[in-house]
């Protein structure tokens, strides 16, 4: 058995399953949280189920974490369980902030009533900023939300924050910009990209209606973000850390490469959809990861461009799978 064990919270999302391998890798006895659903979604850490512990517990359930800490009884917990998709946060802005702020203050004092000595990680995100007030953003750049997401995040960031200093918990918040992979829901923008051009070459769909082309966001790859969270909590002294790649594209550049890779043009393709527009946009957000870099030795090393075709390719060879078409086949643009 191994002698450090972590809890992760959120772990059958795209960063809890890659966290999951990485702690596995390192030697970590990891245990895994999971809301208790009719239908039980583990198709990101199928590979793992035999190696991982899994609990039921819910965010908001107090009793429940409590429950799941005593049992886990963990060195470290990963915080990564939120309501994170920006769009329905307009839709349920009270159960977004139930999840993504007040589950973070459960968990906290889950964690400093039954062993302050568990080392804690919260996942903030460059959300936060919002409407920037500078840029790029670090960790001293102030949040200015705009989405209840983006509101209930600095919540659980501050939170964080004053738990570790009120009861002296080593307590750190990860400000990561996107961070995408082949394991990205598909609600999200990249996502639904990636796996739209796929469904396009293969002609099992005929277009792809998006939002905003021109928001520019700092996008690197989730299993090296993953790193950084695991070396938040390595260090002497708990500190929250901006990561991200330090350089932005255009959603409309992401749709250009995916595009550009299967050979199609996306002016064919690509139409405006008002219902993919947000109610208060943020335009901009790049990180400055430079306490990252000197600090915990940390980058990113993934380019943007070798990103989107990564994703491409992915969802390319899931769809020709589960079509039975191929690239070359008749009927197939």
């Amino acid at each position: 058995m191994s002698d450090r064990r972590a809890l992760i919270t959120g772990v059958t999302g795209q960063d809890g399953s890659y966290l999951a391998e990485l702690l596995l890798e390192k030697g970590y006895e990891v245990h895994g949280m999971v809301r208790r659903a009719s239908t039980e979604n583990f198709e990101r850490i199928g590979h793992l189920t035999d190696r991982i512990s899994l609990h039921q517990a819910d965010l908001l359930d107090q009793s429940s974490l409590v429950t799941v800490v005593q049992e886990s009884r963990p060195h470290e917990v990963y915080n990564l369980a939120a309501q994170s998709f920006v769009p329905t946060s307009w839709v349920q802005p009270a159960l977004t902030g139930e999840f993504t702020a007040l589950g973070v203050t459960r968990i906290l004092d889950a964690i400093r009533q039954i062993d302050p000595s568990i080392r804690f990680y919260q996942a903030s995100s460059s959300e936060m900023f919002g409407k920037v007030r500078e840029t790029p953003q670090n960790e001293a750049t102030p949040f200015h939300p705009r989405s209840p997401y983006g509101v209930a995040k600095a919540y659980g960031h501050y939170i964080t924050m004053n738990y570790r200093e009120s009861f002296e918990l080593f307590a750190v918040s990860g400000i990561l910009f996107n961070h995408e992979s082949p394991r990205r829901g598909r609600e999200f923008v990249t996502r639904k990209i990636s796996e739209s051009v796929a469904r396009l070459k293969l002609g099992l769909q005929d277009d792809l209606p998006m939002g905003n082309l021109d928001s520019k966001r700092d996008w690197g790859y989730a299993p090296e973000y993953v790193e950084a969270m695991w070396m938040m909590l390595q260090q002497d002294e708990p500190a929250d850390y901006v990561v991200g790649t330090g350089l932005h594209n255009t959603a409309q550049e992401f749709v250009d490469i995916a595009f550009a890779h299967v050979g199609l043009d996306p002016a064919d393709f690509v139409r405006l959809d008002p219902a993919f527009l947000r109610p208060a946009e943020v335009d901009t957000l790049l990180a400055d990861p430079t306490k990252a870099r000197e600090q915990l030795g940390w980058r990113a090393r993934t380019s943007f461009e070798d990103l989107v075709r990564i994703m491409v390719e992915a969802d390319l060879e899931a769809q020709e799978r589960r079509s039975g078409r191929r690239q070359g086949d008749a009927g197939t643009r």
